[in-house]
């Protein structure tokens, strides 16, 4: 069976992260998943964008100049709702005011929206139901030792939330990540989360949360994420070592195989690919014949899907 192809914040690679409109071109281009990165407002309604602050993705210093932090930053704690739809969504930025990816759709162009996670889920099961076609989501708790920090126990809401899209019983349609391990036992655990949980596994220096991913990745940690978790979400050069024949497998795939865990690894993308390969088909061909992984996240939905079916299919 070939790997799951979960749409990274959309169809991302040809419109604005997160907006409905990149979903619903993801939906359209084949994705098994959505992916949804969650994070709070003022009002504590639970809006769907990557990061916990706005600036490199909307119009908010234009909009309410003056609301940043002391570090500089505009953050969608700070805004209710309200403000926050105010808002024009457009592509991913530098603090510099220049494309992180210059050849994907014009930045500072078009009038996108930032929606909820509520809104989107609508708008799956429309999609759904037009199509005849079972996509799922895939939301992730954006920070959530932070966002306790400031007044908002988030994870409980979000899993709230899910219940009206899928309800608890149907497990197929629903995978929980999060990057931060406390939060992730706390989901099994305190929270009983009935969704499949995936740990996501990044690199110490993102400073994502206050979690060792150096010990995570080996077969003692895999083993203590195995006693919670239901798969791995690890960063792609996290799977594969250079050596003086090529690239070889690190041995994650196969440790977290044996201990039961899915590899959902990200992301690929065509224009940011990892060390050592020279096209996306060579990275997805790799991927899902050599490692044999059980799911991608890719920016762009349409042409995964393509070396999919003719490799893995």
């Amino acid at each position: 069976m070939r790997p799951v192809v979960i749409a990274h914040r959309g169809a991302s690679g040809y419109l604005p992260e997160h907006t409905r409109p990149a979903k619903v071109l993801a939906h359209v281009m084949g994705a098994d998943f959505l992916e949804q990165d969650i994070v709070a407002t003022r009002d504590d309604e639970l809006n769907v964008a990557h990061d916990i602050y706005i600036d490199t993705v909307t119009d908010v210093a234009e909009k309410y100049p003056g609301r940043q932090r002391e570090d500089g930053r505009f953050y969608a704690r700070d805004f209710d709702l309200a403000e926050i739809r105010r808002l024009t969504a457009w592509e991913r930025m530098r603090l510099d005011g220049s494309a992180v990816y210059p050849d994907r759709y014009p930045i500072r162009t078009g009038h996108f929206k930032i929606h909820t996670l509520i809104e989107e889920m609508q708008l799956l099961n429309r999609l759904n139901a037009a199509t005849g076609r079972t996509v799922g989501i895939y939301p992730e708790i954006k920070h959530p030792a932070w966002h306790q920090q400031e007044g908002l126990d988030m994870s409980p809401l979000v899993l709230e939330q899910i219940l009206e899209f899928s309800g608890s019983d149907n497990t197929e349609l629903v995978f929980v990540q999060c990057f931060d391990d406390v939060e992730v036992r706390r989901l099994k655990g305190e929270l009983a989360c009935p969704w499949p949980l995936v740990q996501l596994i990044g690199k110490n220096a993102w400073n994502e949360a206050p979690t060792d991913y150096d010990e995570m990745r080996t077969a003692e940690g895999l083993a203590r994420v195995a006693e919670v978790a239901d798969g791995i979400g690890p960063n792609l050069d996290h799977l594969y070592v250079r050596t003086a024949s090529g690239l070889e497998s690190s041995g994650l795939v196969e440790t977290a195989y044996e201990l039961g865990l899915v590899v959902h690894p990200y992301t690929f993308r065509k224009d940011d690919l990892p060390d050592g390969f020279d096209s996306l088909e060579e990275l997805v061909k790799f991927c899902a014949i050599d490692l044999e992984v059980d799911g991608v996240f890719t920016d762009f939905t349409d042409q995964v899907v393509a070396y999919l079916d003719e490799y893995a299919g």
